[in-house]
């Protein structure tokens, strides 16, 4: 069997895997929301990337390269069970224009990509990927935030039960409002949410964060509302 074959193998072995994970979670949340007819389209963002690698973990890694790993796996899986995902970026690379020199300018240029990219995307609902982090590093959990538009509190909502029936029982956090700091969240018309998974400033967080089982688990409950709403 040649080299690629064998990667192939493995990577239908890995969604098989998650695969049954979002089986175990179905059931667990009631649906999100009572959704308009047609065609709906998960957007998956990976935050940040390339120049612009948000968040460094307590061992020196990059936000955008978890995000990224999360994100990968709850795009397959959205597309093992035939749902339209569309998965922002795919390397951990910055989505501004090439005229953008400063690193201030690709930031901007790449957000305001971002959500011309969603707003073209016709019944799209955003799924964020963000990593948190804070000066105490006792501080852990899963947290969802939710844009200014339909559907976004309801799905928030679905997503933080979730995440506390599933995988973090002792997590109390609840889903918020996103500030209004946060360009993406606020530029766009769809259901959106923004899911931090978890503190980069916390020892034990972050490694579990790092570790490619936890990493498929966060994306198999993310999936299992998807699926549910």
């Amino acid at each position: 069997m040649r080299w690629w074959s064998l990667l192939i193998l493995a990577g239908l072995l890995a969604v098989l895997s998650a695969g049954m994970l979002v089986q175990t979670y179905l059931g667990t949340v009631a649906p999100a929301a009572s959704w308009p007819e047609g065609e709906r389209v998960w957007v998956v963002d990976p935050g940040h990337g390339g120049e612009d690698g948000g968040a460094v973990s307590v061992t020196g890694v990059p936000e955008s390269q978890i995000n990224l790993a999360i994100a990968k796996r709850l795009d397959a899986l959205l597309g093992f069970y035939g749902e339209n995902s569309y998965l922002m970026r795919e390397e951990d690379i910055s989505l501004h224009d090439q005229e953008a020199e400063t690193l201030r300018e690709k930031k901007v240029s790449d957000l305001h990509n971002r959500a011309e990219t969603v707003q073209a995307l016709e019944g799209a609902v955003l799924v964020s990927i963000h990593q948190n982090i804070f000066s105490q590093s006792q501080y852990h959990g899963s947290q969802v935030f939710y844009a200014p538009t339909q559907d976004s509190q309801a799905l928030a909502e679905s997503f933080q039960q979730a995440i506390q029936t599933n995988l973090q029982p002792d997590n109390s956090r609840q889903a918020k409002p996103i500030g209004d700091n946060v360009y993406l969240m606020n530029h766009v018309d769809c259901p959106a949410v923004l899911v931090e998974c978890g503190f980069l400033s916390n020892p034990e967080e972050e490694a579990m964060l790092r570790q490619e089982g936890y990493q498929t688990k966060l994306a198999a409950v993310l999936a299992q509302v998807c699926l549910a709403s």
